[in-house]
């Protein structure tokens, strides 16, 4: 066994009879060194086993080599399909990994509890201390703050409004995504009268959807919105608005019933379930996200498909971007979304015979 301490650039440099300065070119694969010279120091890197120090590289590029991933805690009591996973938030950070691990860089995670919004800039300040740039999802501060950060921290929006003129910004195409979902309802299914349980106003998703539902019903005479709910992107939000429309005096319910987010639409269908009502045969529900808990239930949920782990993926890899040219233009990255349909709306299964 090799009992030697470890190698230093200093070894290095002695073994291939060049400065450290030399050494630190050939490691970090810049010009300027003769082709004979550059082959002695990496025959020297080898025989000796030297690591470059990675703390040392990074203090020297002035790099933490550390991103910073700021999300919102649950809006909403857990329940087991919050801690069951694979949820919004959870992808968006595989994505987020995937593309660091190429890079062989670290994330920080931090996640701000909504009654510290008051806050939040001062939070995210100090969280940039620490990292080379920022992901910040689903507006956690406004407009003018966001200005402030960015004059400082590179800065990209995930899930962010498109028109944010201080900041990148990757997120999906909700408007199409929404408009296709309530056209299926309508057009296909049938539907005259739909709930919608919308998003918490401050996430530009939810803001996004409930304009291109409205839009969709508008374009439709005789469709009209039997009510709506304003949730919070968590499964307790579609339970309380059935609970609402059950405890109506008229009790009328709505043909189908639209959630912004597939959460909202579980626990919808969960609280019809629990009152004895159907779904598909006395209402529809859908909901948007595609979690993958959604194709499991009874019956499977039609939703609108966005790839969470592709925004992470993406909204990484313009903040790298960013951060290694801060000279760039701003840009806005909008991904596809897929209309998924299912049996929860009122379509057959796949395979099966008649009307859809």
């Amino acid at each position: 066994m090799d009992n030697r301490g470890a190698s230093t650039l200093y070894d290095v440099a002695r073994a291939a009879g060049v400065s450290t300065a030399t050494v630190s070119r050939v490691v970090h694969g810049q010009d300027g060194v003769r082709s004979a010279t550059r082959q002695r120091v990496l025959a020297a890197i080898e025989d000796l086993g030297y690591v470059p120090d990675a703390a040392a590289q990074s203090m020297a590029r002035q790099r933490k080599e550390v991103l910073g991933l700021v999300m919102i805690e649950s809006r909403g009591p857990e329940t087991e399909i919050e801690q069951e996973g694979l949820l919004f938030l959870e992808e968006v950070l595989r994505g987020v990994e995937m593309s660091l691990s190429e890079v062989e860089w670290s994330v920080l995670i931090s996640v701000m509890r909504e009654a510290g919004r008051s806050s939040a800039l001062e939070q995210l300040r100090k969280i940039s201390a620490k990292a080379d740039g920022l992901l910040i999802s689903e507006g956690i501060v406004g407009s003018d703050q966001l200005a402030l950060l960015a004059a400082r921290t590179p800065i990209v929006l995930v899930a962010g409004p498109a028109d944010e003129p201080n900041a990148d910004v990757v997120c999906v195409d909700n408007w199409s995504g929404a408009t296709a979902l309530a056209s299926h309802m309508i057009e296909r299914h049938g539907c005259k009268r739909l709930y919608y349980i919308d998003g918490p106003p401050e996430a530009p998703d939810a803001r996004e959807r409930r304009s291109a539902f409205e839009e969709t019903l508008a374009r439709h005479p005789g469709t009209t919105l039997s009510g709506s709910f304003p949730g919070r992107f968590a499964v307790i939000s579609g339970q309380l608005a059935v609970r609402e429309i059950l405890s109506s005096p008229h009790r009328d319910l709505p043909d189908a019933i639209i959630a912004a987010n597939d959460q909202m639409a579980i626990g919808a269908m969960r609280e019809l379930q629990a009152a004895g009502i159907q779904v598909p045969d006395d209402v529809a529900v859908a909901g948007f996200d595609d979690m993958r808990l959604g194709a499991m239930l009874t019956p499977p949920l039609t939703t609108v498909r966005q790839s969470m782990r592709q925004l992470g993926e993406r909204a990484c890899a313009l903040l790298l971007e960013r951060i290694n040219d801060p000279s760039l233009a701003r840009r806005v990255e909008r991904l596809p979304t897929e209309l998924i349909v299912r049996e929860s709306c009122g379509c057959q299964p796949r395979g099966s015979v008649g009307k859809g």
